[in-house]
């Protein structure tokens, strides 16, 4: 698993996660209750032969998940750690540490190459600022909000 698939995971939660079942934050719906079938009346008369089994009810098809806005999924992260001194809104290196992922160099360039960065891999103030941004975009491409700003 790549590095930004790890970052996606830790904000959006993946198979019983900590914002939910699904990517997006939203528990999986549960099954729609079967209807009861309502007791016969009593009938004076004979009983008619035994009545044709009811038709299965349609499955339920589960509603296609909404876009959660990344950063409010980061600030629910935050706050359950107790909101530490991490400047994430623009560190790609707080957002990792806040994510509890390795934030070193040898990471980010991996980051880097992955998300199709092209300048010099060498930890640089314009490396990291192209990198965060970029992670916040790939996280709008996955369907995710994010904001205006942010969009290509």
């Amino acid at each position: 698993m790549g590095i930004f698939e790890r970052i996606k995971t830790q904000i959006f939660g993946k198979d019983g996660g900590p914002f939910g079942d699904n990517y997006f934050g939203q528990k999986k719906d549960a099954p729609a209750p079967q209807p009861t079938p309502a007791p016969a009346p009593a009938q004076h008369a004979p009983a008619p032969a035994a009545p044709a089994p009811a038709a299965p009810a349609a499955p339920a098809t589960p509603a296609a998940p909404q876009p959660v806005d990344p950063m409010t999924a980061i600030e629910r992260i935050a706050a359950q750690k107790g909101n530490p001194p991490l400047n994430w809104r623009t560190s790609i290196v707080d957002l990792m540490k806040l994510l509890d992922l390795d934030s070193s160099l040898d990471n980010r360039k991996e980051l880097a190459t992955e998300l199709g960065y092209t300048g010099a891999k060498d930890g640089s103030a314009e490396m990291n600022i192209w990198l965060h941004r970029a992670v916040l975009q790939e996280l709008g491409k996955a369907g995710g909000q994010v904001p205006g700003k942010l969009k290509d």
